[in-house]
């Protein structure tokens, strides 16, 4: 369709090139301007937002599940955008690492997540962790750094299901089949949990 649009700018121009000194056509020139716009708008790329995409569950008349307390993990962005582990600030370089270790729990620490037995396939019999992240934020909290604390807790998860996956296959996630993807991901999930902004302690 390009092609075919610069074809008919050269014919016009062309045309208007025969023609005797001293004429000039409005038409033509309206013409010409038509076709810039329509080939602008065909071969103009526009860069389109970045956006995060979640999906919420769907409503439960059912009362909530009791959960213990060692299962969740809360994270907090006050007002000040500082960022908040289980009631102490942490440097957000430090956010990752400690949120594999919250997933994988892997000294079995009273203090992180409890572990069930589940029967994953192709993997059997296996230990699942029943963690759960709450991201939580104040009102004032920027969202740029709600961001960043989004975007670590992720690539935590990312990373954890990576070095799953390249153990027990020998190779990385992005690079398996669509239902090996699916056993690591009920092999070793990353629960986040966002709740609502609202005005908290500093």
């Amino acid at each position: 369709m390009c092609h075919k649009l610069v074809t008919n700018f050269v014919l016009l121009i062309k045309t208007m090139a025969t023609r005797p000194t001293g004429e000039f056509s409005a038409a033509s020139m309206a013409d010409i301007a038509f076709l810039l716009l329509i080939f602008f708008l065909v071969a103009t790329t526009m860069d389109s937002d970045t956006v995060m995409h979640r999906v919420m569950s769907p409503p439960s008349n059912e009362p909530p599940p009791e959960i213990n307390e060692r299962n969740v993990w809360v994270v907090l962005v006050n007002s000040k955008d500082q960022l908040m582990v289980e009631g102490e600030q942490l440097p957000i370089t430090m956010l990752k690492e400690k949120t594999k270790e919250f997933i994988l729990n892997p000294q079995n620490k009273e203090d992180l997540p409890e572990k069930r037995i589940a029967i994953v396939e192709p993997f059997g019999e296996i230990e699942v962790s029943k963690g759960i992240i709450s991201i939580q934020n104040d009102r004032e909290t920027s969202y740029g750094m709600f961001i960043q604390v989004m975007n670590e807790l992720v690539a935590a998860g990312n990373e954890v299901k990576n070095e799953f996956s390249i153990q027990q296959f020998g190779k990385e996630y992005k690079n398996l089949p669509d239902h090996l993807q699916a056993a690591v991901k009920d092999a070793v999930p990353t629960v986040i949990s966002e709740s609502e902004p609202k005005h908290v302690n500093n």
